[in-house]
């Protein structure tokens, strides 16, 4: 009996998707992670960080400007609706104009504290590494 048929496969898979699990088919490059386009950084959370919130990892997309945070995006999650929808509103849009040295410096939402924290570890990890490789 073959373990690994193209029906055991496709369910395996099908698994994946629907629980939101990643499979990395190959290594993320620098390029991936952080870019540079006419002064403006891009950094990319999602293989920087690993930290869950509340359901999911909260993935961010920063952009920085003269080393301040032009804004933060939430990339896709699994996070519950109602109480992300206050972490972007509340949390997110407080980063912009920040120093990105004083990242830390912006508070959580009260009621969202996993997720918040999770933000939070995505927000540490793009500091640590914009300032290691700008």
């Amino acid at each position: 009996m073959k373990i690994l048929n193209s029906k055991f496969v496709k369910y395996i898979l099908l698994f994946l998707f629907i629980n939101n699990t990643h499979i990395a088919f190959s290594q993320k490059t620098d390029e991936d992670v952080m870019s540079k386009k006419k002064g403006i950084y891009t950094i990319n959370t999602t293989t920087l960080c690993q930290t869950v919130g509340y359901r999911s990892t909260t993935p961010l997309l920063i952009t920085v400007r003269k080393d301040k945070i032009v804004s933060v995006v939430a990339l896709r999650n699994m996070e519950s609706p109602q109480y992300f929808a206050r972490v972007r509103k509340i949390m997110l849009s407080a980063y912009s104009g920040v120093k990105f040295k004083d990242y830390a410096k912006v508070d959580g939402v009260t009621g969202a504290t996993m997720t918040s924290n999770a933000v939070k570890a995505h927000m540490a990890k793009a500091f640590e590494y914009y300032r290691q490789n700008k």
